[in-house]
């Protein structure tokens, strides 16, 4: 083993799922914790996380429902991405120092096999940008964008939650792929305000009036070929109205809908994707690593020159996790919301 076993942590630090959110999670759904490091087996690698990432998805695996991903079981650590250093290993593939992606969040320290990292090209970008706009948040958007989508250069896109991770990088890369007007929807005028900044050619405040009629007014005659939903609700309803014949709804989340008790009603004008012949295709990035290098060659590329930015919402230390999944949920982040260990 590579290091100095005597110093090396037997315990970690963990947040864990104390019980199941009904609505709204609220604090006393987590607890802090303590568990005991398993030992290093041969091929495993033992990092120290530097970042980990809150994203909307995990709500729905606080629920104890079936769904593409097992729920999080009760009492135990909860996971997600994360990025660290290796600080022990028993693995040729992975030397002490290496900057690596991997699947274990919520903790501070991760023993996992080697071949369930990925390394962190931190030549390209600082490592965070590993957690958001160069690894799975960026993908989200560049496979929804491009091979859920179908974007045309010349197409007109809306996207919905246009100020979070995924929807920011929709936005831009949509420019830089030769869109003629990207149209974003937020939640602030401080948002708003960003979208603007960030290139988008036209953006609104969603809590300013009824979604359909702000879309209208920035789509025009014209309307939208595109829709990247984060969103559903009263926008996935406004987007059918806006799109025109041909047009390609990508369905990436329902941020509106996350915390719902009941059921929520689907839109009322769904049958307009008959006669303008829609397509609504859902997606999980899961299905969408064969393009992750391509990705990642385009957009670091676009990142270094500064044609794509991406923000970033930074809370510090692991016991604020929770917290600030919370205001995740609440729409309090501008970009990518990560917890800095």
């Amino acid at each position: 083993m590579s290091a100095n076993t005597a110093t090396l942590p037997r315990t970690t630090r963990e947040i864990q799922l104390a019980s199941r959110p009904h609505g709204r999670p609220v604090p006393e759904n987590f607890r802090l914790a303590e568990s005991d490091l398993p030992e290093l087996q041969d091929g495993q690698v033992l990092v120290r996380n530097q970042f980990i990432s809150v994203d909307p998805y995990m709500r729905g695996r606080m629920n104890d429902v079936k769904s593409y991903s097992a729920p999080f079981a009760l009492d135990a650590a909860l996971d997600g991405g994360a990025v660290g250093e290796v600080i022990a290993t028993r693995s040729d593939e992975r030397k002490v120092g290496d900057v690596v992606v991997h699947s274990l969040g919520w903790r501070e320290y991760a023993v996992l096999d080697a071949a369930a990292t990925s390394l962190a090209r931190t030549d390209l970008a600082q490592a965070s940008a590993f957690l958001g706009a160069l690894g799975m948040t960026g993908l989200t958007a560049y496979a929804g964008l491009l091979k859920v989508a179908e974007f045309k250069p010349g197409e007109v896109v809306f996207v919905s939650g246009a100020a979070g991770a995924v929807g920011s990088l929709v936005g831009q890369i949509a420019k830089a792929m030769g869109a003629s007007r990207v149209i974003g929807s937020a939640g602030s005028p401080e948002k708003v305000a960003r979208l603007l900044e960030l290139g988008f050619d036209a953006a609104f405040n969603y809590n300013d009036g009824p979604v359909a009629a702000q879309l209208a007014a920035a789509a025009g005659e014209r309307g939208i070929d595109v829709y990247f939903d984060n969103v559903g609700g009263e926008h996935l309803e406004a987007a059918l109205s806006a799109l025109t014949v041909g047009g390609r709804v990508a369905m990436c989340g329902a941020i509106a809908q996350y915390n719902s008790t009941e059921p929520t009603p689907a839109p009322r004008n769904l049958m307009l994707a008959i006669g303008k012949q829609l397509t609504l295709k859902g997606f999980l990035v899961g299905g969408y690593w064969q393009h992750m290098a391509e990705f990642v060659g385009t957009v670091s590329a676009w990142v270094a020159d500064g044609t794509v930015r991406y923000d970033e919402t930074v809370v510090d230390g692991l016991e604020n996790a929770p917290q600030a999944f919370m205001d995740l949920l609440d729409g309090a982040n501008t970009g990518k919301m990560l917890v800095r260990l």
